[in-house]
């Protein structure tokens, strides 16, 4: 018996994701045309023995979780429960805190999984690798390829490349350590909780030799990468297992538009029907483009990317919520539009994408900074719900905050 843990994180969280996460908490967000949450759920219903799928995270439990759950559960035919946190607990101190939960009914093992990442999901492999080692306590990491430079934002793995074995872990260091970097997934066994429960009574007795009142609080507090990872490198119990296929953080709404486009190349092969295509009277498709059943798309548009957020010509499009409208001529490129937002006639909202280098197989997508030399970083443009843009102004590389009337054009700023 297997189960599965999301670890979803809270409001405190995914701050580069504004203003879009003040309307839908960033979990939920679409990508590729379902939530982003979607995307870990699919993986581990395919996975054979998968009894149960638990979110832990600090969001109030609200309607629209309550709504993905239940309909996620329909369709996957799998238990799915949330799980709230009372504050933010680590990486490692959410799954102890509901260690009973985990561990009820008996699994013999389970994967962690981070929320704001986009891959294929490779847990079949990580379970035959663990077997494949011989050792039923042994616990792995899904670990990719970096450039040497990009490497310093991860979590840098030192391995044994005979064995496997992780010799060496150090979560963003300051020079280079190694180009294999922590994907954010993780096949433990129960063995795991012994390890974080020797982390929190060390931290608990720390907490009181320092005589704090909410030592409790803090004791909880606990990293799987720097408290966890850490201390078990080159002990033989961690173990990495590499995956060439794709792999992509999603911390910001550019790293979006990017896991987007990364999950519309694979539903050639997995989900075909979800992929629009030409057809006679409909809008002419340019490349891989998912259209959100309730949208009414002009025959005259052109939609090529990501579908419904690049129109160009008339559309009347949903993206989430309520109808965006795009009047005649206008263009929308790299750019994510909110709901209820509408953008006049000849208008142009244009960002600047943030793709990885394409000449470089390792290069991942760089998680930058809103600001730097004093300036907005170039980035997708942004709006908000409920922004009006009127016709011939051009948007470039700005975000919009929600309820706006724009009355001239802007070009990198956040208008409030």
């Amino acid at each position: 018996m297997l189960k599965a843990v999301i670890l979803i994180g809270g409001p405190q969280k995914g701050t580069r994701f504004r203003p879009l996460s003040f309307e839908v908490p960033k979990p939920l967000f679409p990508v590729a045309g379902v939530p982003m949450l979607q995307h870990h759920i699919e993986a581990c219903a395919k996975v054979p023995n998968m009894k149960e799928v638990l979110l832990v995270g600090f969001y109030q439990p609200n309607e629209e979780l309550n709504r993905f759950l239940s309909c996620a559960q329909q369709e996957f035919k799998i238990s799915i429960r949330y799980l709230q946190e009372y504050a933010a607990l680590g990486t490692g101190g959410g799954i102890y805190h509901f260690r009973d939960q985990i561990l009820s009914g008996g699994p013999e093992a389970f994967f962690i999984m981070n929320a704001d990442v986009c891959s294929e999901f490779p847990l079949p492999g990580m379970l035959e690798f663990q077997k494949e080692h011989g050792d039923t306590h042994c616990f792995v990491i899904l670990g990719t390829t970096a450039n040497r430079k990009q490497s310093l934002n991860y979590g840098c793995i030192v391995e044994n490349q005979q064995t496997s074995e992780v010799l060496h872990y150090v979560e963003k260091p300051s020079t280079f350590v190694s180009d294999i970097i922590n994907c954010g997934i993780y096949l433990f066994t129960p063995d795991i909780f012994q390890h974080i429960g020797a982390v929190f009574q060390k931290n608990q007795q720390e907490m009181l030799l320092e005589e704090q009142s909410n030592g409790w609080h803090r004791a909880e507090v606990i990293r799987l990468e720097q408290d966890i990872f850490t201390a078990l490198a080159g002990q033989g119990k961690l173990f990495v297992y590499k995956t060439d296929r794709f792999w992509s953080q999603i911390k910001s709404a550019g790293s979006a538009i990017y896991a987007s486009r990364l999950y519309l190349n694979q539903y050639h092969k997995t989900h075909p029907e979800r992929l629009a295509t030409n057809s006679e009277g409909k809008p002419t498709i340019s490349g891989n483009v998912y259209i959100h059943p309730t949208a009414n798309i002009d025959p005259t548009a052109v939609v090529s990317g990501l579908g419904p957020m690049f129109p160009l010509g008339r559309a009347h499009v949903s993206l989430l919520k309520e109808p965006i409208l795009s009047l005649d001529h206008s263009c929308v490129l790299n750019s994510i539009v909110g709901w209820d937002s509408t953008i006049g006639k000849w208008a142009r909202v244009e960002g600047t994408p943030s793709d990885p280098n394409p000449n470089d197989p390792y290069a991942k997508i760089d998680s930058e900074t809103l600001f730097r030399d004093g300036k907005l970083t170039p980035s997708i443009t942004i709006l908000g719900c409920n922004v009006n843009i009127p016709s011939e102004v051009i948007i470039l590389n700005s975000i919009v905050l929600p309820h706006k009337d724009l009355n001239r054009s802007f070009k990198n700023q956040i208008i409030l």
